[in-house]
């Protein structure tokens, strides 16, 4: 099937288009919508803008657009939108959500999609949080937290590529402290610099960090892809 997936850059729309291809699905371009706030319920919103240098690592074609703020249901809207251009110019006939756990999200894209007769497919769909994980790791996804939002995790997580030894701290602290380790409730959101699916990887050259005392985020400024390294 001719899809579209829904890419935010982080490592649960990275890894769908992994699992779509797997699956024998044809990715015909990634779709990104841009949202104006770090509030957003539906969207994925740090480093937002890095997505085209991920989308060329992987040589997709990017479709993207920016949340209408003066909307109120804007961000339905805009996905509405999105997906009926990426149907349009790619005839993509199903549509690709990284979604894990969230009934709130699944029910928007559901709704979107069948206004649209496409197929919402969602291959990470109710996975142990756990085991996919470890996958990520094993299939060598790099991959920075770039927002920590959650208790247990301070500003030490912010710009940290996990490893093997960081999810046996993080699957600690998920229980101490009641958050999903997948993060599939916002308790952070992540940026891949590297997988199986890039041509290159992506090296930062500046960055700042910013944090509150509660939450804070990683901001990449500058990026580009490391053509030295394969």
């Amino acid at each position: 099937m001719k899809v579209a997936v829904l890419f935010s850059g982080g490592k649960d729309s990275t890894y769908s288009i992994y699992k779509a291809k797997e699956a024998g699905h044809q990715v015909e371009c990634v779709a990104t919508i841009f949202p104006q706030s770090y509030e957003s319920e539906l969207l994925h919103y740090p480093n937002i803008h890095l997505t085209k240098l991920q989308a060329e690592a992987m040589n997709l074609p990017q479709i993207s657009i920016e949340v209408d703020s003066t909307n109120p249901n804007s961000e339905e809207n805009t996905l509405e939108e999105i997906l009926s251009r990426a149907k349009e110019n790619f005839n993509v006939e199903g549509i690709v959500h990284g979604g894990i756990l969230s009934e709130f999200q699944r029910k928007r894209f559901e709704q979107v999609s069948n206004n649209l007769g496409i197929t919402l497919i969602s291959p990470l769909w109710k996975q142990n949080q756990k085991e996919y994980m470890e996958n990520l790791l094993k299939l060598k996804f790099h991959f920075l937290i770039i927002s920590a939002t959650s208790g247990g995790l301070d500003e030490s997580w912010l710009g940290k590529k996990i490893t093997d030894d960081d999810l046996v701290t993080l699957e600690n602290l998920s229980k101490k402290h009641g958050f999903n380790l997948s993060f599939e409730g916002g308790e952070a959101e992540t940026f891949v610099i590297d997988c199986p699916l890039f041509s290159y990887p992506i090296k930062i050259q500046k960055f700042k960090k910013i944090w509150d005392g509660y939450r804070g985020r990683f901001e990449i400024e500058e990026a580009k892809l490391d053509y030295s390294a394969r």
